[in-house]
């Protein structure tokens, strides 16, 4: 072997025992890999089968076809045909649904892709999904937080791994540079497919990714923004921790509602109260991102001085010493169900022996026929949006309000996950 080639198997010897590392001595039966065709999905998967080929870890590939570009279907099978060479499945994955007309584009192909990738690694028994993000998607990322004026959250960027709808993804090559992928590849004679897209400047990470050259001119290199990234996850479990001590000390629940003992919340630093409204928001809307952080600013001050406010479909409002956030009625108005069925992502009401009924939300006019609901406790705008059972326009059961007539009321979501959301988010 000349020198060249040993100085190639080093470096590929390197890049194995790098991934390796990112993986526990506790193996899956199965790890899955997500692969466009770009360079760094496809050198994800050869490098993963370099670590695992003499270990009983299945590697498993699935490609995600969005539908927007006519190539994507083509590209999706020269995948299949690579995963194939190395003795691997391949699964592809369509968005069927497609994008809605409003909203960001990318951000919605980003969520859909995400959903159908652990929707598969659910159905296929795989605990562990790897992503081939690499330290000049970190970078671009942290440049883009940058330009929107991100915080602490924000400016972490991507953690190494995480978990999403109970699977754990993996990003094992975070740590390491594409042109380094690149050669790798190459050194093995392997191809990839080029996205015409990552060339397309309408795009805000593209114009992102051509200005990062100048920038390590300037010495804001790569791994420099990555430091920052890490620094900031850091940051970001630290202030996670304070705020899940935080909210037990302060938050209860009551008829579905959080309640925060006001005196409390207004000794919190900024950072931390920002972070208990924002993700009591995010739990009572079932929302996946929270307001933007100058309405966040403003309903916290409103809070603090127990204001009123209604906001990314609750409402907050100020009661006895307490801050309540509930479902905003205008959210539920139209919102219906059958007995036993999850209503409004968060209850599921049985009705005992009461027939012909639906779940609706209480609503002002039901709480009227409540007479006993003060004793409760809650205010009536936390008890209007309550799920009640309606016979046509005849009140059956209001469970909460005090009008059961047998039937009952069950949270779906539960508490202890609300405290375990602060620690991940």
């Amino acid at each position: 072997m000349n020198p060249d080639q040993t100085e190639t198997e080093q470096r590929r010897q390197a890049l194995v025992e790098h991934l390796r590392g990112q993986f526990s001595s506790d193996l899956p039966a199965r790890i899955g890999i997500a692969v466009s065709g770009g360079s760094d999905s496809v050198a994800l998967m050869h490098l993963l089968q370099d670590c695992f080929c003499d270990t009983p870890v299945e590697l498993m590939v699935a490609t995600v076809d969005h539908g927007l570009r006519p190539e994507a279907e083509q590209e999706a099978a020269e995948v299949a045909d690579m995963a194939r060479d190395l003795g691997l499945s391949h699964t592809l994955l369509r968005w069927t649904e497609g994008p809605t007309t409003t909203g960001n584009l990318q951000d919605q192909a980003r969520r859909a892709r995400y959903g159908l990738l652990t929707g598969w690694a659910r159905q296929n028994g795989i605990a562990k999904l790897a992503l081939g993000h690499t330290a000049d998607d970190q970078a671009e990322t942290v440049l883009m937080r940058l330009m929107r004026a991100s915080g602490v959250k924000g400016l972490a960027a991507m953690p190494q791994r995480r978990t999403q709808d109970g699977i754990t993804l993996i990003r094992p090559l975070l740590g390491l540079r594409r042109a380094e992928l690149r050669a790798y590849l190459r050194s093995r004679e392997r191809t990839w497919i080029e996205d015409p897209s990552n060339q397309d400047e309408r795009f805000d990470r593209i114009k992102i990714r051509k200005a990062v050259g100048a920038l390590e001119d300037l010495g804001l290199t790569v791994e420099a923004l990555s430091t920052v990234a890490q620094n900031m996850g850091k940051a970001q479990r630290a202030l996670g921790w304070y705020a899940f001590l935080a909210a037990r000390d302060m938050i209860q629940f009551e008829c579905g509602a959080i309640v925060i003992e006001l005196r409390k919340f207004r000794a919190l630093p900024d950072e931390i109260s920002h972070r208990l409204m924002s993700q009591a928001l995010l739990w009572i809307s079932g929302s996946q991102y929270p307001p933007r952080r100058q309405p966040m600013i403003e309903a916290v001050a409103l809070a603090q001085r127990g204001g009123s406010l209604t906001l990314s479909g609750c409402r907050v409002l100020g009661h006895k010493g307490k801050i309540w956030i509930c479902r905003e009625g205008a959210a539920v108005q139209k919102t219906t169900a059958f007995p036993g069925q999850v209503w409004d992502q968060n209850w599921r009401v049985y009705a005992g022996n009461l027939k012909a009924c639906e779940v609706r939300s209480l609503g002002e006019e039901g709480l009227k026929s409540c007479p006993d609901w003060r004793q409760t406790g809650c205010p009536a705008a936390v008890l209007e949006v309550t799920p009640a059972l309606w016979r046509g326009g005849g009140l059956m059961a209001a469970p909460l309000a005090g009008v059961s007539n047998g039937s009952r009321a069950e949270v779906v979501n539960s508490v202890e996950e609300f405290y375990a959301s602060l620690l991940s988010h």
